[in-house]
């Protein structure tokens, strides 16, 4: 039995797979073509400021504590967490927002302060939710989507109409007020789809939401990084920074037999990458691909994204940790992002101002702020629309806020989808990965297993189990069971 793995790339999903394949005695060396660890979820650091490029929400704790438990580590072993209070806040005009407590009750009076007798329904609706995510954790997103019977036993079959549905209709059926429909349509953000494209079986993020809580590692995001590699490094895992993988080289067999890294070939015949997948594949010579450039450009991409990394030198006011603004049309949004792909005209953004929970982000006295805007993937990329795009959101924020911030701003610094696409080789710019639609789902996904090359393995949000931090630590473990299971 082959005993040697090359992991190409260096994000969640990598970092996940290489813990359990050194746990079960393989010989891991992880190939970073960046010089730092983390792919999406690395660090940005100036003058005192400390920013998390990627990721920035800390959801569904009980996925983090599976993992380090698999290894007999808990997440206090690496990082400490802290709830928020507000999880988050979302504002929907001037002076017009709703703060989503940590508290259930307290969700649930904020509710029906705003629609008289909808409590109710957001207890029938997280009753759902609760139990979609107990199936999805238990029985669908640790299976390896290699079969349609993955997703067939009594529990999922008593639930096959949610998988007809959808959020919207799901979500509309009962609750009116346009605020409350916003907050519960929101989460499936995190899955990269259209309300009304997404599976009300997916309604699962609702109780990852208010159920569960949203949650902030000390330091950032990075700390969790960080534990991982740790926990990696104890392992025996060997990482390996600046490396560029230009090429998957095979035998007339189709068998791997090596990596071309940085001009120089590297003798292996296992390899896994947690790169993108498109990309991984044109390493290959085309003969040996699955999926034709046609068969990527007709998949739903979740969105891309233009990012700003703000240091300002006073505390901003009238906002939390985590701070949406829904005053435009999300549905006018979405088309721009998904039918239409275009620079949208008056997007929705969120903010989030890690210093305000986490005074390590910032020097005293002032904010570290991080604004994210949807894109369409693909679309045009230049240094005067990213600039035009950042006066257009400050001036909103001024005014929803009701503060003067643009004066303050003692540097920002962007990262859009020409960066997405230089920085993870992600196709056409993507930020999240490939939606989750019902055709998109489970099996329907690119494979984990090549079905050309033998021992070429796949993790990560182009695979299942979908986008999103905690669906690449169990992509992850999926991938590394899959190599166990054909490596025997």
């Amino acid at each position: 039995m082959n005993k040697k793995i090359y992991i190409i790339g260096s994000g969640f999903s990598a970092l996940s797979a290489s813990c359990y394949l050194a746990k079960a005695g393989y010989e891991v060396i992880v190939l970073e073509k960046n010089d730092s660890l983390g792919g999406r979820a690395r660090q940005y650091k100036k003058d005192g400021f400390t920013f998390d490029i990627g990721p920035s929400w800390y959801w569904m704790p009980d996925v983090f504590e599976r993992f380090f438990a698999d290894f007999g580590k808990k997440p206090s072993d690496y990082y400490t967490l802290d709830k928020l209070n507000p999880g988050y806040e979302v504002y929907f005009g001037e002076n017009s927002s709703l703060k989503i407590a940590s508290d259930l009750k307290e969700i649930y009076q904020l509710f029906e302060e705003e629609e008289t007798g909808s409590a109710k329904h957001l207890k029938t609706f997280l009753d759902s939710a609760k139990s979609n995510y107990d199936t999805a954790i238990k029985d669908l997103v640790y299976q390896p989507g290699v079969s349609p019977l993955e997703l067939v036993n009594t529990t999922t079959v008593a639930r096959v109409s949610q998988f007809f549905s959808t959020i919207r209709k799901q979500v509309r059926k009962n609750i009116k007020s346009e605020k409350l429909i916003k907050i519960l349509e929101f989460p499936v953000l995190f899955l990269g789809a259209k309300p009304n494209n997404t599976p009300a079986f997916y309604n699962f993020m609702n109780y990852a939401d208010f159920g569960l809580g949203t949650w902030h590692p000390r330091g950032g995001m990075y700390t969790v990084i960080e534990g991982m590699v740790s926990l990696a490094k104890s392992l025996g895992v060997t990482f390996k920074t600046n490396c560029n993988v230009e090429k998957i080289i095979t035998d007339t067999s189709k068998n791997v037999t090596g990596l071309l890294v940085n001009g120089k070939e590297i003798k292996t015949n296992l390899v896994l990458s947690g790169a993108d997948y498109h990309h991984t594949e044109t390493l290959l010579d085309k003969s040996a691909r699955q999926y034709s450039e046609t068969y990527w450009d007709k998949k739903t991409f979740a969105p891309s994204s233009l990012l700003f990394y703000v240091g300002f030198d006073k505390k901003i006011e009238n906002v939390s940790h985590h701070t949406l603004f829904f005053d435009t049309d999300f549905d006018a949004h979405a088309k721009e992002i998904y039918d239409e792909p275009q620079w949208p005209t008056d997007p929705l953004f969120y903010a989030n101002f890690t210093s305000i929970t986490d005074k390590t982000s910032a020097p005293a006295g002032k904010e570290a702020g991080f604004f994210l805007v949807p894109l369409a993937p693909g679309i045009e990329d230049t240094e005067a629309l990213r600039e035009a795009y950042f006066h257009k959101i400050m001036d909103r924020f001024e005014a929803l806020t009701n503060q003067k911030v643009k004066k303050h701003v003692l540097f920002k610094k962007s990262f859009c989808v020409n960066d997405f696409k230089s920085e993870y080789n992600s196709y056409k710019g993507n930020a999240y990965g490939m939606a989750n639609t019902l055709l998109q789902t489970a099996f329907l996904r690119p494979k984990i297993k090549s079905s050309k090359i033998k021992n070429l393995y796949f993790t990560g949000q182009l695979t299942v189990p979908g986008p999103g931090v905690p669906p690449a630590l169990i992509s992850g473990k999926i991938a590394s069971e899959l190599i166990f299971k054909n490596q025997l």
